[in-house]
């Protein structure tokens, strides 16, 4: 179907299953991937399926064709029947990592708490974040996230937003609109106890900064 309305649809046609492990142009997770639910009633479920793969192939979109040639690729997903309220999410891979954070508030009991849950993938060593390990928010305003976790401390700053209207679930239906910047400028630093292990500013960012 051509035209305004028109619907992007990627495939990843390298994708097979040995066993109950899933290889994409050899990079390995697990079937099932990562998937986070902090209390089995929460609104929304957040999985992780891929930190960084090869992306090879062609999307078409409205009718302008758009080639992939060794690119890297991120894959992800959540359900539920809704968004939180106030949250923050983005995801970058670059050279040698990848990383995703996420900062939410979560329904509970009336009430509300700060859910985080991240990685960060650097030269093949993976770093979890989540608050069941302890992790939390030290800073959150002016579009600046700061978590520190032990030894570890990340922050991420939206430099320059690209924001998309994007629709998303509210008590089941499609009925409330986030914005997204698919492609955006962020900083990020990323430090362990013997100190930084990168710092640096990136348009090839993704970022939600539903935090008002």
């Amino acid at each position: 179907m051509k035209g305004k309305h028109t619907q992007t649809l990627a495939v990843i046609p390298a994708v097979h299953k040995a066993g109950r492990t899933i290889y994409i142009s050899g990079n390995r997770f697990g079937e099932k991937g990562i998937r986070f639910a902090f209390v089995p009633f929460m609104e929304c479920r957040h999985s992780v399926w891929s930190m960084r793969h090869a992306v090879r192939g062609t999307v078409d979109i409205n009718g302008q064709e758009y080639s992939f040639q060794n690119a890297l690729g991120y894959w992800e997903g959540d359900r539920g029947k809704s968004f939180p309220k106030r949250y923050i999410w983005t995801q970058c891979c670059f050279p040698e990592g990848s990383l995703m954070l996420s900062v939410a508030d979560i329904p509970m009991a009336g009430s509300y708490f700060t859910g985080i849950i991240g990685f960060v993938l650097w030269k093949g060593k993976e770093y979890r974040i989540a608050t069941y390990l302890g992790a939390r928010v030290v800073q959150i305003q002016n579009k600046i996230v700061r978590i520190i976790q032990g030894s570890l401390e990340l922050e991420v700053r939206l430099l320059k937003a690209s924001n998309r209207p994007l629709k998303a679930p509210k008590d089941g239906d499609m009925m409330r609109t986030i914005h997204e910047s698919a492609a955006c400028r962020v900083y990020y630093r990323f430090c362990v106890r013997t100190g930084t292990h990168f710092c640096f500013e990136t348009d090839r960012a993704s970022f939600e900064y539903e935090y008002v």
